[in-house]
C-alpha cells in the first residue's frame, strides 16, 4: 500500500518491519514498520502529500469526518491528486469509507481530471468557427433572457463562466452559483473579482458549495436554474436524485439544460465507436434517448419541454450540443410570478 501511495509521486522508499521484541526474535514480526522516503520536491509539495496520505495510512477514525474533510482533501490535493493512479483508493481511507463524502469527492476529482479532454473537443469540433462551450454558455443566457427570469440558479457553476454573462446583465435581480467542488468555487470568485465588485453588484451574486443529489433549501424558490453539461456526469441513481432535487423540491418556472448528443461524435476522426466525449461522462445520449428522457421529467413533474440544438446542426447528425426547455404548468408557481414581475 505504501509503494503505491508514494511511488507514483516519485519517492524512493525504504521500509523496514520491526520485530515484536528484539530480544525474542521467534515471537515474529510487529504491526509496526520504518519508513524512509526520499525524493526531491519543495516543501509546500512535501506537506501536501503528508497531510492527505499519513491519514490514509492510518485507516482508524480518530475524529469526527464531515463535509469540511472533502475541501481539505481537494485543497490540498488539487496540485496531484487527479492524476493519482490510487486516487479513488486514497479518497475512501482519508474520508474513513463514509461512501457519500467519497463519492462527492470524486464527483470532483474526474470532473478535473477531464477537463483537459473538456478542452480538446472544444477546439476540434469541425466548422465551429467560435468555442462551442461559449455557445453554449451564450444560447443558455440568451433562454434565461427571453423567460424573463429575474432570479437564476447556476447548478454544477464550476469556475463561474456563466455567472460572468449572467452578471453582465441588469435583468438578473438575484443570481446563485453552486458547485461540488471547493476550488472550482475559487478559482469563480476569483474570476468573477467578487471582492472588488461594488456593493449593489455584490449584493446580486452569491456561490456556495453543495451536491445536486441532496435536497437543499438554498437553490429553492428561483425563477430559473441551469445545468450546462451537468447531467451525463451522474449515474443512473444519482441523476434520478438529481431529477427529484431539481423538478419536485427547487421547482424553479424555467430550467434549462445542456447535454452532449451522442449521435455528432462520429465526426471527431480521432473516436473509435461508442467512445464518449470524457472520461468521466457516465453516458451520452442521442437526441431521441435526451426526449424520453426530458418527456418523462416533464410529465413527471407537471412541465412542458421543447427541444433546441447549439451551435452549427449537422442534416444527419445534428448539432453537437442538445439543450432542453423546461417550463412549468403549476399555475400557482406561474402565478406568484407575474405578481412578482408582472411577467
Amino acid at each position: 500500500m505504501v509503494k503505491e501511495l508514494f511511488e507514483p509521486l516519485g519517492y524512493t522508499i525504504q521500509l523496514q518491519r520491526h520485530p515484536v521484541d528484539a530480544t525474542f526474535p521467534e515471537w515474529g514480526e510487529s504491526r509496526y514498520f520504518t519508513l524512509r522516503l526520499t525524493n526531491t520536491v519543495t516543501v509546500q509539495q512535501l506537506l501536501s502529500h503528508l497531510y492527505i496520505l499519513i491519514p490514509v495510512c492510518d485507516n482508524d477514525k480518530h475524529y469526527w469526518i464531515g463535509q469540511e474533510e472533502i475541501e481539505k482533501l481537494l485543497e490540498k490535493g488539487k496540485d496531484w491528486l487527479p492524476a493519482h493512479p490510487a486516487k479513488e483508493f486514497i479518497t475512501m481511507r482519508y474520508l474513513k469509507h463514509q461512501r457519500s463524502l467519497a463519492n462527492q469527492a470524486m464527483a470532483v476529482l474526474l470532473r478535473d481530471e477531464a477537463t483537459n479532454d473538456e478542452e480538446e473537443e472544444e477546439t476540434t469540433a469541425p466548422e465551429q468557427k467560435v468555442r462551442v462551450h461559449d455557445l453554449r454558455l451564450e444560447a443558455v443566457r440568451n433562454e434565461l433572457l427571453q423567460a424573463n427570469a429575474k432570479t437564476v440558479v447556476d447548478l454544477g457553476c464550476g469556475e463561474g463562466k456563466l455567472l460572468k454573462l449572467l452578471l453582465a446583465e441588469k435583468q438578473f435581480d438575484r443570481i446563485l452559483g453552486m458547485d461540488v467542488s471547493y476550488r472550482s468555487l475559487e478559482i469563480a470568485k476569483d474570476k468573477l473579482k467578487l471582492d472588488k465588485l461594488p456593493p449593489t453588484q455584490k449584493e446580486r451574486i452569491e456561490l456556495i458549495q453543495g451536491s445536486l443529489t441532496y435536497r437543499d433549501k438554498r437553490i429553492e424558490g428561483f425563477d430559473a436554474a441551469a445545468l450546462v453539461e451537468v447531467i451525463e456526469h451522474l449515474d443512473e441513481p444519482r441523476l434520478a436524485a438529481l431529477e427529484k432535487i431539481v423538478f419536485k423540491y427547487a421547482k424553479p418556472v424555467d430550467v434549462v439544460i445542456t447535454t452532449p448528443n451522442a449521435e455528432y461524435n462520429q465526426r471527431f476522426e480521432h473516436f473509435s465507436a461508442g467512445q464518449m466525449r470524457h472520461t468521466d461522462h457516465r453516458f451520452e445520449w442521442t437526441r431521441a434517448e435526451f426526449q424520453q428522457w426530458g418527456d418523462r421529467i416533464a410529465e413527471q413533474y407537471n412541465y412542458s419541454v421543447t427541444y433546441k440544438p447549439v451551435g452549427t446542426e449537422d442534416a444527419e447528425v445534428g448539432a453537437l450540443t442538445q439543450m432542453a426547455l423546461f417550463t412549468t404548468k403549476d399555475i400557482k408557481i406561474g402565478m406568484n410570478r407575474f405578481l412578482a414581475y408582472g411577467k
